[in-house]
């Protein structure tokens, strides 16, 4: 029987989520077919550059952070 798999299985193999048996048969449909090779480097290099993404957030959203803490009452009168 021969096995197709699509990107979304290049996708689980590259978050390893595949079992070894898949591993193999996947790992042999990359060798076999270049453009699910071509796939799967790209999703290597995204998840790779993905990985290096930073959120900081906006010296504007600090501030606002910042000020409503210090106009936070501590003991408020409730």
């Amino acid at each position: 029987m021969i096995q197709i798999f699509t990107n979304d299985d290049v996708i689980r193999y590259v978050y390893e989520e595949t079992s070894a048996e898949e591993n193999l048969l996947i790992e042999d449909a990359l060798m076999a077919e270049p453009e699910l090779m071509s796939f799967y480097l790209d999703t290597l290099e995204v998840k790779c550059l993905m990985n290096k993404i930073e959120r900081t957030p906006s010296d504007r959203t600090i501030q606002n952070i910042l000020n409503f803490s210090r106009n936070y009452a501590t003991n408020p009168s409730v």
